[in-house]
C-alpha cells in the first residue's frame, strides 16, 4: 500500500499498472496535474502476511488540490498474483 501511494505521489503510472491485478486493472491512469499528496495513514489491516493470499488495508491519504485539502479514505483489497501482492480494488 505504500508504495502504491509513493507511486500516485510521484505519478508512476507504470508502477501502479504493474501492481493492479489483471481482472480490474484499467488500460491507462490519468493524473490531476494540481492534486499534491501529502500524507498517508494506514487505519487498519487484515490478513496480508506470508500466510495469507489475500488482505485490506483502510487507509486515508490526505492531498490538496488547487490549494484546498482533501482526503481519500479506502478499504483497499489485495491478492497474491503470481506471488506478487496487487491491488484488487475497493471493498
Amino acid at each position: 500500500m505504500r508504495s502504491r501511494y509513493s507511486a500516485f505521489a510521484a505519478g508512476d503510472a507504470p508502477y501502479l499498472l504493474r501492481t493492479w491485478h489483471p481482472a480490474t486493472r484499467p488500460a491507462d491512469l490519468d493524473f490531476e496535474p494540481k492534486q499534491r499528496w501529502t500524507r498517508l495513514e494506514i487505519v487498519a489491516t487484515t490478513g496480508g502476511s506470508a500466510f495469507h493470499s489475500e488482505g485490506t488495508v483502510r487507509f486515508r491519504a490526505h492531498y490538496t488540490l488547487h490549494g484546498e485539502p482533501g482526503v481519500q479514505e479506502e478499504n483497499s483489497r489485495f491478492v497474491r498474483d503470481e506471488g506478487a501482492w496487487v491491488y484488487l480494488g475497493e471493498l
